[in-house]
């Protein structure tokens, strides 16, 4: 189980683009997630006429380090850190660690 998973909306911590936030998009690797408008880069593509896609130059989102962004606690709208534990039926669940606040999936 992942302290932080897709969908979760995250602020970054660390690095030129300290203090956005953003929604997960997708996981590379175990270590590096995708973080909508994070980490923009301008990438020059050819366009492929038989694909119907233009070519130019687009801003994309690039890999960020997991260790450089934190779980958003939504009560609190801060960053929080996040911890794992066992409920009476033995399920595990995630819940943040200011507040013991179970963390809906």
């Amino acid at each position: 189980m992942r302290r932080i998973k897709k969908g979760n909306d995250v602020v970054v911590i660390a690095g030129k683009d300290k203090g956005k936030r953003g929604k997960v998009i997708r996981f590379i690797g175990d270590d590096r997630v995708v973080v909508e408008n994070i980490n923009l880069v301008k990438r020059h593509t050819r366009g492929n006429p038989m694909q119907g896609t233009p070519g130019g130059i687009i801003d994309k989102e690039m890999p960020i380090h997991i260790s450089n962004i934190a779980l958003i606690n939504q009560t609190t709208n801060k960053a929080d850190k996040v911890g794992f534990k066992f409920l009476e039926d033995g399920t595990k669940v995630r819940y943040f660690k200011s507040n013991g606040e179970v963390i809906a999936d």
